[in-house]
């Protein structure tokens, strides 16, 4: 090598070392994180990339259900859970977690797009889930049954959300015909069905253009109804981490991250308000479950059937059983379960009509 060539050589072995020193500082951490698919599109992966960008580490991002980070964010396999539900009451070992709530997002009902009907009420949302309404004709639209699309396990964040803000317990029992294991699986089923009716948030769906959202109670889901407060179904979306997890301190330095300006850009940037920005919306939840309920009563529909519990919709299986599926294996385990109490349910009723049959129920 000439003179010239080697004296070229050195500061482009200087500067490769510089930049590769820049792209992957040596104090960098990789943080796991798993969690349901709303929080993942909407929230992690974005902030990941702006984290690593302003010089952070790495964020890896799994994305499946909300049981699945939750549990392994209890168990170390995870640094951080995504969440769109808070804390559970019903699963004491999630008390050992921190939620710390960082967007506020939409509760959407969705169908394929071109389908007629474009409202919903409270009371029509309450009476679809507990399988009373089944048929498109009682909401305005054509005489077709409604395919009820809802995700495995209750215990899922958007499920949770909106049956607490229906039936004031976020893991009460449905009849849902049809059930996935993540809300992007829903998703797609959705847009390939024209009679089906489902649940997401806004942030997963507002640009999707084989989804239409439904009007609630006339408002329609997007931004401005959003910030202001006047769409009725708001949920915050929460990043979950352990105290006792080694890398504690790293997970602080990230949800500092997220909490700042940077990552509050990313938030807005998904159609989003962060939490922080949200006090008022925040200072009003409990007015607006309030408002929910008193909407519903007034209707006849509050306190009386989630008392009865769902009826079996055509099809339908009660998605109670499968709260502890964080896994496929484990949600056939459920479905399973379901199917063999749904056919010891046939079988009584069955023998009960039997019996009156003959005058032995008469009074």
């Amino acid at each position: 090598m000439s003179l010239r060539h080697r004296l070229t050589a050195v500061p482009l072995i200087a500067l490769c070392a510089a930049v590769s020193a820049f792209a992957a500082p040596a104090h960098s951490t990789t943080l796991r994180w798993r969690g349901d698919y709303t929080t993942a599109n909407s929230l992690a992966e974005s902030l990941g990339k702006a984290w690593a960008r302003d010089g952070g580490g790495r964020l890896d991002v799994d994305s499946f259900n909300t049981i699945s980070g939750i549990d392994q964010a209890l168990s170390g396999k995870v640094d951080i859970a995504g969440s769109a539900r808070p804390p559970f009451g019903g699963r004491p070992q999630e008390s050992r977690l921190e939620f710390t709530p960082l967007a506020w997002d939409e509760l959407v009902l969705i169908t394929r797009r071109g389908n007629p009907v474009h409202d919903i009420t409270l009371h029509q949302l309450y009476q679809i889930y507990m399988g009373y309404i089944t048929n498109w004709r009682q909401l305005g639209g054509p005489a077709r049954p409604i395919n009820l699309y809802s995700i495995a396990s209750p215990l899922d964040g958007l499920e949770f959300d909106l049956r607490a803000l229906l039936y004031g317990r976020g893991d009460q029992e449905i009849a849902a015909p049809r059930l996935y294991l993540n809300t992007q699986q829903l998703q797609i089923a959705v847009g390939l069905d024209p009679d089906a009716l489902g649940l997401s948030a806004y942030s997963n769906v507002y640009d999707n253009p084989k989804l239409q959202m439904l009007r609630v109670e006339g408002v329609r889901p997007d931004r401005a109804t959003l910030a202001n407060g006047t769409y009725p179904l708001l949920a915050p979306l929460y990043f979950v981490s352990n105290p006792n997890n080694p890398d504690a301190a790293e997970v602080r330095k990230f949800m500092r991250f997220a909490e700042g300006p940077k990552g509050r850009a990313v938030i807005r940037a998904h159609g989003m308000i962060p939490y922080a920005d949200g006090a008022a919306l925040a200072a009003s939840a409990d007015m607006r479950a309030q408002w929910i309920t008193a909407r519903l009563a007034a209707e006849g529909s509050a306190g009386k059937i989630a008392m009865n519990g769902p009826l079996a919709a055509p099809g339908a299986t009660y998605s109670q059983g499968a709260s502890i599926a964080p896994t496929s294996p484990n949600t056939r385990a459920a479905q399973a379960r379901m199917d063999r109490r749904d056919a010891s349910d046939k079988r009584r009723a069955a023998s009960k009509a039997s019996t009156d049959a003959d005058g032995g129920g008469a009074e």
